[in-house]
């Protein structure tokens, strides 16, 4: 009786350290997203609302970027190559500049990337998958403007 409570015991002990590992590394790949948001979060804000009239929001629009053919590439290249000129987000008008952070890795882009697409309520469109490397790659063999992009964002037809 006594060895099989010991045993008892020690399956419960792994099981428990098990689960507090995948605890631990959950938490860090929260934080390992944060200190890349911080670098946006002065201009689209911690909670991703944007400041209205001067930064769009993150919060709400990009799962709405994401739905618009192309606007997987388009945000893949706003990060690399910046975006300057006039934007309307849910009916209010942007006029800024949006720097280009092509000194990124590919690998962090795209968790920015992930990161933006799943926080504050939003999500991805049904059917897609987290942002790839590769997809980050594919669009840094492109040699852009960041009116390029403007005209990129417009052919999605946002509003």
């Amino acid at each position: 009786m006594i060895k099989r409570n010991i045993s008892l015991f020690l399956s419960s002990a792994v099981v428990l350290l098990g689960l507090g590992a995948y605890v631990f590394s959950a938490q860090t790949a929260i934080a390992q997203a944060s200190p890349l948001y911080a670098q946006c979060q002065g201009c689209h804000q911690p909670n991703g609302a944007g400041i209205p009239g001067v930064f769009p929001p993150l919060a709400g629009h990009v799962p709405e970027i994401l739905a618009a053919k192309g606007g997987r590439e388009y945000l893949i290249q706003v990060l690399l190559y910046g975006l300057q000129g006039q934007i309307t987000v849910k009916g209010t008008r942007y006029q800024g500049v949006m720097p280009a952070y092509a000194q990124l890795k590919d690998e962090d882009i795209a968790g920015l990337l992930n990161h933006i697409s799943t926080q504050w309520g939003n999500r991805f469109p049904a059917g897609q998958q987290p942002f790839t490397a590769a997809e980050v790659r594919a669009q840094r063999a492109k040699t852009l403007t960041a009116a390029q992009v403007l005209e990129a964002r417009n052919k999605l037809g946002l509003k």
